[in-house]
């Protein structure tokens, strides 16, 4: 099922060769949906962008564009508007027809990728001993919905993790361990995620105040280093930790992840440097070992270079990084490689990508893309945190969503006399407190902050999740209500398109794999969030409009093949923003 704005864009493209000449060929008609059905379902805005490369007036470019443009199997006869808009109406035929062939195709009509890629998304990536909280809110929830929009579109996706678990942190760890509690270096099992956390304020305290300690931990970063036994298993220990408590987080948000921290690339850093040596990248600069980038200097305007190597030798984010680009194109043969990090890290992964393309490390055909996003504010537009001035753990936010739905749950259920088991509420205030949490987050355009409220999140009006699931869940209703098998719904069944609302629902349903190809592409997933948005307020429309169950066959079947459709519809974009669907709220 070849895309209707494919098929227009190509049509337009002969038009355009035919009318001017084959130096046109692969012109953008700049198609767009129109905002008013009064003018139809696309507009061509080309016209006035080639006023003045003809030298013609836009609308008799637009008429001889018109004069050859055929498009009669897909649209009614084109209009020209204004100064030189091209209005296309569909014939109510080809809706039908495509409408039937997006039934009919498990992926709804959106075709996979032509050319299927090995796609790596790193994201989430926090720090060992570290409590998740909410600055990897983002990353966790945006990294997840672009990998599985990759996925769908039947890329090769590796999900990375690079977790922060190597550095000189853990030799003030590892000092603490050994001092504190010898038996988690033969018992990891017996030091948990809470204790770790207070531990390492702990550690960073004696650290700050006690220089001996200090002293003790510089020493076993060494010792780490060089790959001494206790050390080793000292920071397994803290590792080890850490990843249970993590995986409890990505079960619960029902993310697929594979770890691959700093410690992975630690056996490459040297060559990185050797390399950067051979190819005359990198120079001395006050004892440290640097390479110069362009565009980059400080407050005095003096050239800042990016570190490879420290003055005491050690390495940094920057020299890890470096590796695994290596890493990833050389070895994982990636084409593509998607970096969700906050926007405060835009200046380190200009200067790493540069870095790595001037040592020609980055091949020609292989895309680095820094996928940045901003921070999550409270409601009085400040970081969000606790009353008493800490970052709010992620654990609690999650627990906070899920229970504010519960407590929505039962008093609708209350309200409406109804009877359900402990199961069934369970089941719907996780599905709707989670899926509120990331669609909050995903309908964000991602580069902006936004203000985290759960009273906003939890609404069953508006752009949010529960409004979604509602529509979802009105189809299961319909379903229920007149004892209807969608699967099995007689074959030779059709959509007939009789009223505005139902018009207006079956343009919008087509324009499923336009944005679904989009968000695969630019990476922004609130695009996706806004088409399901219209499209819920869209059924909700017809719904109120258009008797289903009501009415008389074949009008009764045909609607309720538009409703499976906008359901089936709404599961698979929910899906691609990683929330489930519910029968029943």
């Amino acid at each position: 099922m070849k895309s209707t704005l494919a098929q227009l864009t190509a049509r337009f493209d002969q038009a355009l060769v035919a009318a001017f000449g084959p130096e046109l060929a692969g012109t953008d008609p700049m198609l767009v949906p129109t905002t008013n059905p009064k003018f139809g379902d696309y507009q061509a805005n080309l016209a006035m962008s080639l006023a003045k490369p003809l030298k013609q007036k836009p609308r008799d470019i637009a008429a001889q564009i018109v004069e050859k443009l055929d498009v009669s199997d897909l649209c009614e006869p084109p209009e020209i508007a204004g100064p030189g808009f091209i209005n296309l109406r569909f014939k109510t035929q080809y809706l039908e027809d495509q409408l039937r062939a997006m039934q009919a195709d498990p992926r709804l009509g959106v075709a996979p990728a032509e050319q299927p890629q090995k796609v790596i998304v790193d994201f989430s990536s926090p720090n060992i001993a570290k409590e998740m909280h909410v600055g990897h809110l983002r990353s966790t929830i945006i990294g997840d919905s672009i990998a599985r929009v990759q996925e769908f579109m039947g890329h090769d996706v590796l999900r990375i993790n690079h977790v922060g678990d190597w550095g000189t942190q853990f030799g003030m760890l590892i000092t603490h361990l050994k001092e504190v509690c010898p038996e988690a270096l033969t018992a990891d099992s017996s030091v948990d995620i809470g204790d770790l956390v207070a531990f390492y304020k702990q550690a960073k305290k004696r650290f700050d105040e006690d220089d001996a300690f200090k002293t003790r931990s510089r020493e076993a970063v060494v010792d780490l280093q060089s790959g001494e036994d206790i050390a080793i298993k000292a920071w397994k220990a803290l590792c080890e930790q850490s990843r249970k408590e993590f995986q409890k987080l990505y079960d619960r948000l029902d993310i697929d992840i594979q770890e691959r921290g700093e410690s992975f690339y630690n056996p490459l850093l040297a060559d990185v440097v050797k390399d950067l040596d051979a190819q005359g990248l990198l120079v001395e600069d006050q004892g440290a070992k640097v390479v110069f980038v362009d565009g980059f200097t400080n407050k005095e305007g003096d050239p800042l270079p990016l570190i490879i190597q420290k003055t005491d030798g050690g390495y940094n984010y920057a020299t890890t990084d470096l590796a695994a680009i290596r890493y990833r194109t050389q070895q994982d043969g990636a084409d593509r490689v998607l970096y969700v990090v906050d926007a405060g890290q835009g200046n380190h992964f200009a200067q790493v990508f540069q870095v790595a393309a001037k040592a020609d490390w980055i091949p020609s055909d292989v895309e680095l893309t820094h996928v940045p996003f901003g921070v999550v504010q409270g409601e009085d537009g400040k970081k969000f945190k606790t009353r008493s001035g800490e970052t709010i753990r992620l654990k609690d936010l999650l627990d906070e969503a899920v229970s504010r739905a519960r407590a929505d749950l039962e008093t609708r259920i209350q309200a409406e006399e109804r009877q359900e088991t402990e199961a069934f509420i369970q089941n719907v205030a996780a599905a709707v407190g989670l899926g509120a949490v990331k669609y909050a987050d995903l309908s964000q355009n991602r580069t902006s902050n936004y203000i985290f409220s759960f009273d906003k999140m939890l609404a069953l009006q508006g752009n949010t999740a529960p409004y979604m699931l509602y529509a979802y869940v009105r189809v299961q209703g319909i379903s229920r209500k007149g004892d209807i098998d969608f699967d099995h719904l007689p074959a030779e069944a059709r959509i007939h398109l009789e009223d505005d609302s139902e018009f207006a629902l079956a343009r919008h349903l087509l324009q499923l794999d336009q944005v679904v190809e989009e968000v695969a592409q630019d990476l922004y997933p609130n695009r996706l969030c806004q088409y399901l948005f219209e499209l819920s307020q869209k059924f909700n429309q017809f719904y109120d409009r258009c008797p289903v169950l009501q009415a008389t066959d074949p009008q009764r079947t045909s609607r309720l093949l538009l409703c499976d459709l906008t359901a089936k519809t709404l599961k698979l974009g929910l899906s691609l923003l990683g929330i489930q669907v519910l029968e029943r709220m």
